[in-house]
């Protein structure tokens, strides 16, 4: 746990520890960053506003390094905030002040997931191919490099593929989230993928479909 208020790490310390997690706690940004990238941890409870680097730095540092679930939690409840921690690679978010159940219940679903395995860690889709283990994308052969979150939205793209999945859907199962109506969070995480997936090549496996979603599948 990164969180620069002592009076707050030791309440959420105590809380961890009594409902049986084993808890490190740092106080600054520098030492979350070591602590993270360079221990065993099953999950990394993060604080955004730090002394030495923020939150936001700590998180795209350590997405370089290690794919350990991130829950954010944090005062700051702007929603270009939220989006900004979940396009870095957080897995969660959760805004001060909050009830310990919560965060608790938070806890135990990201700690679920992280446990749970794909059944075929390798999915195909005509010359695309994502190996889920190795968390690793190619097109033709060619390495394509994606920030955690849009290889989970390329995942779950390959996973319904030839199946339509609306703007809900999508910002339900990858930023485990349901953003406000007005916000195009899903339109430009979509924009950057095909950026990277079907801009440079001919065939394109990323489809809009007008009024409904997006799909990902092989057309003639």
């Amino acid at each position: 746990m990164v969180e620069d208020e002592p009076k707050a790490a030791a309440y959420l310390r105590q809380g961890l520890t009594e409902s049986g997690y084993t808890v490190e706690v740092a106080l600054t940004g520098t030492d979350g960053l070591h602590a993270a990238a360079n221990g065993d941890h099953d999950l990394v409870i993060l604080d955004v506003m730090l002394p030495g680097i923020d939150g936001f730095t700590v998180l795209s540092a350590l997405r370089t390094a290690r794919q350990t679930p991130v829950l954010m939690l944090t005062a700051r409840d702007r929603l270009d905030d939220k989006v900004r921690g979940f396009d870095l690679g957080a897995d969660d978010y959760l805004v001060k002040p909050f009830q310990f159940p919560e965060l608790l219940a938070r806890v135990r679903t990201l700690l679920k997931r992280g446990q749970a395995q794909p059944v075929d860690p390798v999915m195909r889709v005509a010359d695309l191919e994502i190996d889920a283990v190795r968390h690793r994308a190619t097109r033709s052969g060619q390495r394509i490099d994606l920030s955690a979150k849009e290889f989970a939205l390329l995942s779950l793209l390959m996973q319904r593929a030839g199946q339509v999945l609306s703007r809900t859907q999508i910002a339900s199962l990858v930023w485990d989230i349901h953003f406000d109506s007005d916000t195009n969070v899903v339109e430009v995480a979509i924009r950057r993928l095909r950026a990277k997936i079907d801009d440079p090549f001919q065939q394109k496996l990323i489809h809009t479909v007008r009024g409904v979603g997006y799909v990902l599948e092989r057309r003639a």
